[in-house]
């Protein structure tokens, strides 16, 4: 079985519209797994809501989770340290880093973070081409 885990914190906004987009194309039949691994648990939740199989919360779920995760997908503030407004801690990003996932990343900016060569798009664009790269990376395994 293969496991997508999609990591958010804050309210988990863009963790549920990823996760609803995600159902909304993928065969149900298939044998995926997609955990929601929440900063807090209100994003825990909202992803559940939106479709994830299971969620988890906190530093050690998503240090632990992440190691079996065939492929992770967030926001770009997931893979800095005290990103997304200090919810990521320095574990926490050295554990996505490290995981041997493929990483599906949304550049979302962050304060301290200038991403340069990346053309601003609207968040609805940004979604739609992840679902579509990572419909092509299930379809190749």
């Amino acid at each position: 079985m293969l496991r997508v885990v999609v990591i958010d914190g804050m309210g988990g906004g863009i963790g549920s519209q990823v996760i609803s987009q995600l159902r909304g194309v993928l065969d149900p039949a298939a044998q995926l797994e997609i955990l929601a691994l929440g900063t807090n648990s209100a994003a825990t939740t909202n992803m559940v809501r939106a479709g994830a199989s299971k969620g988890a919360t906190g530093e050690n779920a998503i240090c632990y989770c992440v190691r079996e995760a065939d492929i992770i997908i967030g926001p770009l503030g997931i893979i800095i340290p005290n990103g997304m407004l200090g919810e990521i801690t320095p574990a926490m990003a050295t554990a996505i880093v490290a995981s041997p996932a493929t990483k599906f990343l949304l550049p979302i900016n962050q304060p301290h973070v200038v991403l340069v060569g990346i053309n601003e798009s609207p968040l609805t664009t940004l979604l739609r081409d992840l679902v579509k790269r990572v419909q092509q990376e299930l379809a190749g395994r």
